[in-house]
């Protein structure tokens, strides 16, 4: 007890010795989406070069066991933004295009906590969170509830992903460059207007669809969803990551002065991937490949606006991904045939959709120069920690009621805790727990593999137990030789499970 003491004492004084040694520091999390442990070179990765990913893990602290809390995008971003684990709240799966508002105004989130400590806050890139009332967004109107009122001062978003409609930018609270006189109008159930889509019209389609993603024709590309009308306001994927990434060096350079937060999503290298042509082919391994890239220049030039405006020192910067990769997620864009001996999940099992630790299991740097010291941290962290530590590092408060789940972990996200999380929470469709060594995966009778995307999902009717210090590939199942722990990890889980 005597030592537990001691080191609670330890990390408070820690704590309060960073916030009296420097100022408030800006913070900046670039949000990358489905990219896989392996995918980029600091994490292994050999057929794909991303230096300026890699300068970033070499000037910080590079993380090899941090955790996303889902293996789908929604969840994860809810999660993070609100310290709340999405499978508590119903209907916060992968969302449509049209999906009201998941995150509502009235409980405490992450930009909510730098608002209150004086931050200007902005959101640039994917959003997938939900936009408007119950009944959806109206697209020709004022959007609301949207990211303004949860925390955000400003915000640039595309309202769900690359592959679902509506195909257009939502600035604060209007769609950007609309027409009033050609209205849109969007659906995921029933056609609306009469655009071609990829399933009636493929020789209108620039890259063909492998699974779904046969409806509305946008930019040569079929999407998911009906979408008519909003044609000025039509994004053109070419251009997606040189429009948000100028959006995200205009804030900063607009809040050069201030302390601020921003919260940059990219779509890379979510499908559909439609590089810009300053990387088609460069990669060597068709457009999954150069839309990784992409990515990395996208790192590189927020990196390079810190350093022209001098806010490199006092800024804190965090990398990471939604979820693991997926190959093949509905596009035939030659990602399987092009991998060249790349693993997107480096030596992990499974990948997007799984419970096997590559569903979750995601890259994590943090670089701050002066206070994260450059190195590796094996410590356990998940991504629903930001909100409680990011509030210790302001010293603000959060209310625990509509956070339940966040906990303050920032010393292990600044590299001076090397242990981290006692236990963390996964889930895709099923509920996994990883405690020290020890990784529990529940049993379930759901699919072994999604067959689209040849994506091995974790699902078994056993219970599954794997020691992840001998076994970091999941492939031995040593449950029946270890009763005492799988009955102490269903037991753990349970409880977090059945807490309010």
């Amino acid at each position: 007890m005597n030592r537990l003491i001691c080191f609670s004492l330890a990390l408070a004084f820690f704590t309060n010795t960073v916030l009296s040694q420097t100022a408030r520091p800006n913070v900046i999390i670039i949000y990358a989406d489905d990219l896989g442990y392996g995918d980029v070179s600091c994490y292994g990765a050999k057929k794909v070069a991303t230096p300026h990913i890699d300068k970033l893990a070499k000037a910080g602290t590079r993380f090899t066991n941090a955790h996303t809390t889902s293996a789908t995008c929604t969840p994860s971003r809810y999660s993070m933004l609100t310290g709340e684990y999405a499978w508590r709240k119903p209907g916060t799966g992968v969302a449509t295009g049209d999906a009201a508002a998941l995150i509502l105004p009235g409980r405490s989130t992450l930009p909510l906590v730098f608002q209150k400590a004086g931050y200007k806050t902005g959101v640039v890139g994917k959003w997938h969170l939900g936009l408007g009332p119950q009944r959806g967004p109206d697209w020709n109107g004022e959007i609301k509830p949207s990211p303004l009122d949860i925390g955000f001062d400003e915000s640039f978003i595309m309202a769900a992903t690359g592959d679902r409609v509506p195909c257009v930018y939502v600035e604060n609270r209007r769609v950007v460059n609309l027409n009033p006189t050609d209205p849109i109008k969007v659906s995921f159930k029933d056609p609306v207007g009469n655009e071609p889509t990829g399933r009636a019209n493929p020789e209108l389609l620039k890259m063909k669809h492998s699974h779904g993603h046969d409806f509305t024709i946008i930019n040569g590309i079929g999407r998911i969803g009906y979408m008519t009308g909003g044609k000025s306001a039509r994004w053109k994927d070419e251009d997606m990551a040189d429009i948000f990434t100028e959006k995200a060096v205009s804030f900063i350079e607009k809040h050069q002065t201030e302390p601020f937060f921003l919260y940059f999503s990219t779509q890379d290298i979510h499908v559909p991937r439609v590089p810009n042509q300053r990387f088609v082919g460069k990669s060597g391994m068709g457009p999954r490949g150069d839309v990784i890239l992409q990515l990395d220049w996208t790192v590189g030039q927020v990196m390079q606006a810190l350093d022209r405006l001098n806010l490199t020192k006092n800024t804190l910067v965090i990398f990471s991904s939604d979820n693991g990769p997926v190959v093949d997620d509905g596009y035939q864009d030659q990602a399987v045939e092009l991998l060249n001996g790349h693993t997107p999940a480096g030596s992990l099992r499974g990948g997007k959709y799984s419970a096997f630790d590559a569903g979750t299991r995601v890259p994590f740097i943090v670089r701050w120069p002066g206070q994260v010291k450059a190195g590796v941290s094996n410590a356990l962290v998940s991504q629903i920690d930001l909100l409680a530590s990011f509030a210790a590092l302001t010293n603000q408060k959060f209310d625990s009621a509509t956070a339940p789940d966040t906990k303050d972990y920032l010393a292990a996200l600044l590299g001076k805790d090397k242990k981290g999380r006692d236990y963390l929470i996964e889930h895709a469709g099923i509920f996994s727990i990883i405690k020290g060594d020890w990784k529990y995966i529940e049993p379930s009778n759901r699919a072994k593999k999604s067959i689209e995307t040849n994506t091995e999902l974790g699902n078994d009717p056993q219970p599954q137990l794997y020691n992840l210090a001998k076994d970091i590939g999941e492939k031995n199942n040593v449950a029946a030789a270890n009763w005492e722990k799988v009955k102490e990890l269903e037991g753990l889980l349970k409880g977090v499970k059945e807490r309010k």
